[in-house]
């Protein structure tokens, strides 16, 4: 797997509910994206989870807006006047990003979005206790919908064991209790359908062209690791043992999705991006 390179030619507005102060961009291919900027405080490690998670999404047949590598020059967007945004982009010269821009889309709403596929909400659930992302809840869904389909997004906080490697290998087997809150777990069929559909997909050189496709420069160095080489080969074994081992987290994912979820307030608005 290799992501397309390009050049980010105009910033276009920031997208200030984003934690991290993503930004709409126009590029050099003539699409445009929404930039997760390096230099933003989640840091780099954020990007190496968006890189990975996107590409195995794409694997498991899930709906991701197109990723892309987006590469700033020096001086890009000189012309915004928040001085915040001006610390994030001189921060993130060089590598980025982004995921292609869906115009008009607006937020999924649990309390009102029911038509999703309940095939595809079990292989969501699935792969999100699969990569241990935290960031697909009720209050912040992280799926956008876009002519007449729904689209992941967001995949930053994912594989949080990479924030501080202790234990990693022993945490590649951890349950993730944290499915008991996703937003799609009163829409899904049973997770373990999609545990069959989707597991024998995700094969070691699967697992290795998704981690190749990781700027080195993002790969900052830890003291667990002498070299990039061993760092991208420490994250395909937390990924084949997750899949290979005990896998409690089945387990976990089943159970939640048995119990149910509470009730959903309805929303008063949208989320328009």
């Amino acid at each position: 797997m290799t992501l397309p390179v390009v050049e980010g030619v105009r910033y276009v507005a920031p997208l200030r509910e984003g934690g991290s102060l993503p930004a709409i961009v126009d590029a050099s291919d003539g699409h445009t994206y929404v930039v997760k900027f390096r230099g933003a405080g989640q840091g780099a490690r954020a990007l190496v989870a968006e890189v990975i998670v996107a590409e195995l999404a794409k694997v498991a047949g899930l709906p991701v807006p197109a990723p892309a590598i987006v590469h700033l020059a020096d001086g890009f967007g000189k012309g915004e006047p928040d001085p915040e945004i001006q610390d994030i982009l001189r921060g993130s010269i060089g590598s980025n990003f982004g995921l292609r821009y869906l115009p008009g889309a607006f937020g999924f709403d649990p309390a009102v979005d029911t038509d999703i596929d309940p095939g595809l909400a079990a292989d969501v659930l699935w792969f999100d206790s699969f990569v241990v992302n935290v960031d697909r809840t009720p209050r912040n869904p992280n799926i956008l919908t876009w002519r007449g389909g729904h689209w992941l997004i967001d995949h930053g906080a994912s594989l949080y064991f990479h924030h501080g490697w202790r234990n990693w290998r022993a945490r590649s087997q951890d349950p993730f209790a944290l499915i008991s809150d996703h937003v799609l777990l009163r829409l899904a069929s049973d997770p373990r359908d999609a545990d069959r559909r989707l597991r024998p997909r995700f094969t070691r050189a699967v697992l290795e062209a998704a981690v190749a496709a990781v700027p080195e420069s993002w790969l900052t160095p830890v003291d667990a690791f002498d070299s990039e080489e061993e760092q991208r080969e420490a994250y395909v074994t937390w990924l084949l043992e997750r899949l290979q081992g005990d896998r409690a987290w089945v387990a976990t994912a089943t159970a939640a999705w048995q119990a149910g979820p509470s009730r959903y307030a309805r929303r008063e608005t949208h989320r328009v991006v």
